[in-house]
């Protein structure tokens, strides 16, 4: 078994999360396949809890449908735990890289209720929104990245196999070179003659990079950047915010205590300025002020979304409020990110091809001014 696994099981659930509660950093991708498995368990689960099926049951039936050896594992210690006589949510808070707070928690309320099918239900809908969300980015990504891809390779051939050939005609003909050719020249010069310090200075660049955006200082530049940047930042922040709402409505509508429930997103917001917000809206709480005062924020929430917060506690219908605002938010969020992938896809084209149209000017243009010569010498 995994000792990612074992470490888990020592772990014991606490009221914040401990390092071993958060586990290591995953990647997009790493994220994206755990939020498909906690899908594919919660819908199993609410289909058959929902028939009456006993919780070891379940357990055992998703087990054997279960492929990933980690998740297998992962669920078969569950079932363990359970016919022990542990709880749920207390099993799996055994695995907490797999089982996040968000869903222990809204599975101990479930049991708490008697109502562990509907609270799954919401899971399994709070689950597939977080994933069309970045199902959504990646696939907006996935096309320029491709492209940008492309071309990167095509110039590099092009300045270390072709521009090397034209720099030999040059030479033999004696033709004079425009800056433009020059500045291609010395770009192929460098690229064949000092490609492992290129290569090298490129992966330090990465891996230094990749370090310092681990550190704090490199998490908060890199967390203000994506809500400060032109477009991107306001989209960001409408992605963020609509996460963040949802959760709350959700949490909310499972009748969690408040400041747990803002410690659960706080814990999920996935931005530190966001978390701030939320740290402000406990520390409002705590003061005995309304929540949505914490929301006030024209920086990070649109004013429409604090007007509906502050609404709906005013009617004390918060949790639906809030709700249908992630609604409006996301699809709204789709429009724009479909809008923004078809104005991008043709911008990246222009741009790539007149790069690819000017590196291939700046080569044959020694030629068009040696044919114009010769032409003016007749």
């Amino acid at each position: 078994m995994p000792t990612t696994i074992s470490t888990a099981r020592r772990a014991k659930p606490t009221a914040k999360p401990s390092k071993a509660d958060r586990g290591p950093r995953l990647s997009l991708s790493a994220r994206y396949h755990r939020q498909r498995n906690l899908l594919f368990v919660a819908r199993q689960m609410q289909v058959l809890l929902a028939s009456g099926t006993p919780v070891v049951s379940v357990l055992e039936g998703i087990e054997r449908q279960t492929k990933d050896e980690l998740w297998r594992d992962a669920i078969a210690g569950v079932r363990r735990s359970v016919e022990e006589g542990a709880n749920l949510s207390a099993a799996m808070a055994q695995y907490p890289h797999l089982f996040d707070r968000v869903f222990r928690s809204l599975i101990e309320a479930g049991e708490t209720a008697g109502k562990l099918p509907e609270m799954l239900d919401r899971l399994v809908k709070l689950t597939q929104k977080d994933i069309q969300m970045r199902s959504g980015i990646l696939g907006a990504l996935l096309y320029p990245a491709i492209l940008l891809t492309v071309v990167v390779v095509v110039l590099c051939i092009t300045l270390i196999v072709v521009v090397p050939r034209f720099t030999l005609l040059f030479e033999s003909l004696s033709v004079p070179i425009p800056p433009t050719t020059q500045a291609t020249v010395f770009a192929s010069e460098v690229l064949r003659g000092y490609w492992w310090a290129v290569l090298t200075v490129l992966i330090g660049g990465g891996v230094g990079l990749f370090f310092w955006l681990r550190t704090d200082g490199g998490q908060q530049a890199l967390h203000t950047l994506a809500i400060r940047m032109p477009i991107i930042g306001k989209l960001t922040q409408s992605f963020v915010t609509a996460r963040i709402v949802r959760l709350l409505g959700v949490l909310m509508n499972s009748h969690l205590p408040l400041l747990q429930t803002l410690e659960l997103v706080k814990a999920s917001a996935g931005n530190r300025h966001y978390a701030a917000l939320i740290t402000r809206a406990e520390q409002a709480v705590g003061q005995g002020e309304p929540v949505s005062s914490a929301f006030n924020n024209p920086e990070l929430i649109t004013p429409s979304v604090y007007e509906a917060f502050r609404s709906g506690e005013a009617s004390g219908r918060i949790a639906p409020s809030l709700i249908t605002v992630a609604d409006f938010l996301e699809e709204e969020n789709d429009v724009i990110v479909r809008s923004l992938t078809k104005i991008l896809e043709p911008l990246i084209l222009i741009v790539l091809g007149g790069m690819v149209g000017l590196l291939a000017v700046s080569m044959f243009m020694p030629l068009f001014d040696l044919t114009a010569m010769a032409g003016g010498g007749q």
